[in-house]
């Protein structure tokens, strides 16, 4: 088998693997709230401890990559993580339930600290695309698909059946990557002094940064009280609640059809546009309509994978030199944070106030991250003016000096005496 099609199945088995078993439990927070006696809140914790968990995780992990190998930690991430997904079911409390996801974040956090890097040093800068896209679509599958399958499963077998169902898919994904990801080849190991300093050096990786947390918290925060509003304010049945997550596919169209925006308009007219698409979606959520509900949900995943993409893909190219894998990995931390806290105190919001003041609270981090992107653009257009003008004024000094002096030749003729 030809070394491409090996890493782009073994990269898109560890998406799919990697994505289902993290978002899973969004599925079943009702349930959970049942079984437990929960609030939505509390139950959101089942989605947010393992994301803050692989938040704080992403940069330790892409740290030890350096020092034993990153197929290595790819390979460990997808087995441990799936190993505690077959765990989870038997979990005989939520506390248990909440330190085997807290260890399963961190075991996943493996796959996406690394995975952009190990493709880089085996593909090259040639082959890396295609492999990319792999991975991407194995992401989006899976965080569609684990969210899919236990949603369907849960009524006829309780969130343990449901969670079992897709930590037993997770499983044969995790066995295709352990046989098809080919080794990494030998690499002269180099040191940046400074890298993290330097992902910070910039404003327009900070506004990156903020958009990724808004982004991402009020997205988590919106589908964790999802389930809860179609199933007991609008009375679905879980298992018919649960296609709503069939509007994550939109994502996959939105983030392609953001970069070709991006070449013609871009970045910041579209990154603002998707953003504020997002805050659409949110407001359409708030009649008591079905329909509405469901359209707001689609305008609003596509809109905040729109975002993302154009993100994700701003810091990577504002990255300063030798600060690549420090940018990435701060992005991933940002994200990862903004869906732990948005996600689990947006719950809170929905659990104490409703779903109207969720609404409220998703649209002010969205509003929030337009204004970041706007008053970094401001700022940059300020300095940019300010810099052409004391251009100007530089060079009208020097020629007035010039005159003054009897011009260039007498001044070098000057200084060679």
């Amino acid at each position: 088998m030809a070394i491409a099609p090996r890493v782009t199945a073994g990269v898109a088995a560890a998406g799919i693997s990697s994505f289902a078993l993290l978002y899973a439990p969004q599925s079943v927070l009702p349930q959970l709230a049942t079984d437990f006696r929960l609030d939505p809140g509390g139950a959101s914790l089942a989605v947010g401890v393992a994301t803050g968990a692989l938040a704080v995780a992403v940069l330790p992990v892409a740290a030890l990559s350096e020092v034993v190998g990153r197929r290595r930690v790819i390979l460990i991430s997808v087995v441990a993580s799936a190993v505690l997904g077959l765990l989870l079911p038997l979990a005989p409390n939520f506390e248990t339930l909440l330190v085997l996801r807290a260890l399963q974040g961190i075991a996943i956090a493996g796959f996406p600290g690394v995975a952009a890097a190990y493709l880089m040093e085996l593909l090259g800068g040639a082959g890396v695309a295609a492999a990319v896209g792999a991975m991407i679509a194995g992401n989006s599958v899976g965080g569609m698909a684990g969210r899919l399958a236990a949603g369907l499963v849960a009524e006829p077998l309780g969130w343990h059946g449901a969670l079992a169902a897709v930590a037993g898919v997770s499983a044969l994904c995790a066995v295709v990557t352990v046989l098809t990801l080919p080794p990494s080849p030998p690499r002269a190991k180099t040191r940046h002094g400074g890298g993290m300093r330097a992902a910070f050096s910039r404003p327009v990786l900070l506004a990156q940064y903020g958009v990724a947390a808004a982004g991402v918290g009020s997205f988590v925060a919106v589908y964790n009280a999802a389930g809860f509003r179609l199933i007991h304010d609008l009375g679905l049945a879980p298992a018919i609640a649960s296609l709503v997550f069939l509007a994550y596919a939109m994502g996959t169209l939105s983030s392609g059809a953001a970069g070709r925006l991006v070449g013609r308009y871009g970045k910041r007219p579209v990154l603002v546009g998707a953003l504020l698409i997002t805050v659409l979606g949110t407001l359409l959520t708030i009649p008591d309509s079905l329909t509405l509900v469901v359209t707001g949900l689609v305008v609003l995943t596509g809109g905040f994978f729109a975002a993302h993409a154009v993100a994700n893909g701003w810091a990577a190219a504002e990255a300063p030199e030798g600060a690549r894998g420090h940018v990435s990995g701060m992005y991933t931390l940002f994200f990862y944070v903004g869906s732990s806290v948005g996600g689990t105190l947006g719950s809170m919001v929905y659990g104490r106030a409703g779903w109207n003041w969720l609404v409220v609270f998703t649209a002010a981090w969205l509003l929030a991250a337009v204004a970041g992107v706007l008053t970094e653009g401001r700022r940059r257009r300020d300095h940019q003016r300010h810099g052409v003008g004391r251009e100007r004024a530089r060079t009208a000094g020097g020629g007035r000096q010039a005159a003054l002096s009897g011009g260039p030749a007498r001044r070098d003729s000057g200084r060679a005496a």
